[in-house]
This record gives structure tokens, sequence and C-alpha cells, in this order.
């Protein structure tokens, strides 16, 4: 049985039919600022040959390090994306991160081929709409996006990695038991769980929750394979500006000037956007 993964990359090649993607024209990668430089310093950003733009988280295992400068990104120009798509299959560290951020940009291309522009998101956490009584569950833990959910009183339970978060909070749990989101009505979790190949955990323990946002920045991909898995909500970065989008990225500056969040659902027919591979003389969608 395919991967998560595997099945995502298999329904961008029937996409694409008999018209491949353009080549990679260029890698973008940040200052070497970590987490010092919150999102702006954390994701990278793969170019093809259209302008399409792909993003990836870049702090997984020595990501930033293996890919910022050097000859990596120079040896890139004229790469094929779909092969380089395969690094997230199968790969680690830098060629998975390489091979995400290719998913994400041939989604892109196949977005923009077919006229295809998605809705903006209505907030930053999915639009879930935590309400008094609901249990929600976070993957991953953001505190502005913690104090969204307690402010509503609903109750937070955020499955988290580290071990030093675990415990009781103000308003809110942090366990690193996947298994306490099946008390869960609604999860949303961050996008990180594609990159890292965590996603079918996290929905194996998710039968019980009416919805399941899958956000940030690098949640851009083509929706359909995730919509069958029974994610409900997929919300990304849309960038609307390429060239001031990569020369703030490349001086470590704040970059959401140049995009803005979008969200794809599953319930509003998000998922039967133009299915059918588009050739290279279609004339995009009405």
């Amino acid at each position: 049985m395919p991967t998560i993964a595997e099945a995502l990359v298999s329904d961008l090649a029937r996409r694409l039919g008999s018209a491949p993607p353009p080549r990679v024209k260029a890698l973008h990668m940040p200052p070497s600022l970590g987490k010092n430089a919150g999102k702006d310093g954390e994701f990278g950003a793969l170019e093809l040959e259209d302008g399409s733009l792909g993003l990836s988280y870049v702090l997984l295992d020595d990501s930033l390090q293996a890919l910022a400068g050097g000859r990596s990104a120079l040896d890139l120009r004229g790469a094929d994306a779909m092969a380089l798509a395969q690094g997230w299959c199968r790969g680690s560290g830098a060629a998975r991160a390489l091979g995400f951020a290719a998913v994400n940009a041939v989604s892109r291309h196949l977005f923009d081929r077919v006229g295809f522009v998605p809705p903006d998101a209505p907030d930053s956490i999915g639009g879930l709409d935590p309400r008094s009584g609901e249990h929600i569950g976070m993957v991953g833990y953001f505190p502005p996006l913690v104090r969204q959910v307690t402010a509503r009183s609903a109750r937070l339970t955020v499955l988290e990695l580290r071990a030093d978060l675990a415990g009781e909070h103000n308003g809110f749990t942090v366990t690193l038991d996947p298994k306490e989101l099946n008390g869960c009505d609604k999860v949303l979790s961050t996008s990180t769980v594609l990159l890292n190949h965590t996603l079918d955990i996290v929905l194996e323990n998710c039968r019980n929750a009416s919805r399941i946002a899958l956000i940030g920045p690098g949640a851009a991909c083509v929706p359909d394979t995730l919509f069958a898995l029974g994610v409900t909500t997929l919300g990304g970065t849309w960038i609307t500006d390429a060239s001031g989008f990569k020369d703030a990225l490349h001086h470590g500056q704040p970059w959401g000037r140049f995009a803005h969040k979008f969200a794809l659902n599953a319930a509003d027919g998000h998922g039967t956007w133009p299915r059918r591979p588009a050739g290279p003389d279609d004339a995009p969608a009405p």
C-alpha cells in the first residue's frame, strides 16, 4: 500500500499527464537564522522556470545547513521537479525538505495552469470555530493559536514531541501520546506532519473528530489525496508577489505582505477543482 507521500506524488503525476512541469529554476533559502527569525527564517522555497514557488520547512535535521548556499542550490538548476519530489517520499533531511518543496511548487504550477485561485482563509486556525464545551486537539504547540482556542472556553489538548512541555498548563494540556487525540471533537495540525511523515499517526487517532484542519506555509499541495484520507481543511500560503517574497526571504525579512493565507475545504467542493490533466494548450478554467 502506498504511503501518503507516494499517493500524493502519484496524483500530481496523473494530473500532469503528458505535460511535465517546468524544470527547477532556483532554490531560495533564508539566512541561517533558524528559529530566531520566526517563520520567516524557517522556510525555503523551490522555484520552477514558470515562476511557481513551493515552500518547505527547513529546520528538520540538517536541512537548513545542507541547503543554504554552496553548490547544492546551484546544482539544482534545470533539475526535474518530479524526480526531486521522490526525495520527500523516500529521502531524509535535506532531500526530504527539497522534495516537499517540489511537491508544493508543482501543485502551484497545476493550480495556475487551470486558473484555480484558492479562497482566503477566514482565520489562522483553519476555520475550526472552537466553542465552549468542545474538545480541541492541536498537533504542535503554537502559543498564539493556543490563545485563540482557549479564549473561546474550549478544552484544548496539544500533542507535542518535546517532553519538557508535557503536563497541565494554564487552560490546556500538553501530551506526548497521540492517542489523546481520540477524544477530540476537532483537530488543528501543523503541516509539518506532512513533511516528517507522521500524518498517518495523527489521522489514525482523529477518527472521532468532525473537523481536521492541516495548516501552515507548507500546506499548499493539491488537496484531493488528503481530503480522501479525512482531512477536511487544507490551509496554506499563496504567494502573490514572487519577486518581493524572494527578496524578503533572502534577507531574512518578514515575507507575509507578499503572500496571504488560503483555505481549501472538502465540504465546499474544493476537492473537485479541475481533475482532468491539463494539456499545455488548455485555457484556464472559468
